[in-house]
């Protein structure tokens, strides 16, 4: 169950904000917390994912940003639930860790986008913009930080040096 809720977990933060999730996983990646040797975890791969969450968050603000529920965007952030979903599933298996990373990333569009509204116009919107970026980089970490060790590990992995 453990595993499951920190797959549900990446895949909300996926919902809230796609990037964020994307850059927690390239840290987890790097400090061996996740079962999926496939996501990129070098120096490099951490800093390009870590902009692109902070430029999202930037973007998010835009007037011009598209909303998180058209086809493209809801369909972009099932597949990266998915992926970090299956990331995260630990000792279970990864396609119950990718349903349950879709399904958070699913609920965290519809629930953010609800929570948020569609503008940012007044402070009251800009205060309701980056309390979900809180949320979304809060969620994310805690999601990768309460992932069980992958199969096969008993002991957590040491820190990750930038």
């Amino acid at each position: 169950m453990r595993d499951h809720v920190a797959s549900f977990g990446i895949g909300v933060a996926t919902g809230l904000r796609s990037m964020t999730a994307c850059a927690a996983l390239s840290w987890a990646a790097a400090s061996g917390r996740t079962r999926a040797r496939w996501i990129p975890a070098g120096p490099g791969a951490r800093a390009v994912a870590t902009a692109a969450a902070l430029a999202e968050m930037a973007g998010d603000k835009m007037p011009f940003a598209p909303d998180r529920r058209i086809p493209p965007s809801v369909l972009a952030r099932l597949v990266i639930g998915a992926a970090g979903g299956a990331a995260l599933a630990g000792r279970v298996s990864p396609g119950g860790g990718a349903v349950a990373g879709m399904a958070g990333a699913l609920a965290g569009t519809l629930l953010g986008r609800a929570a948020r509204g569609a503008r940012t116009r007044t402070a009251s919107d800009w205060a309701r913009a980056l309390s979900e970026d809180a949320a979304a980089a809060g969620l994310a970490a805690l999601a990768v930080r309460s992932a069980a060790p992958p199969e096969g590990r008993t002991e957590r992995p040491a820190p990750v040096r930038p």
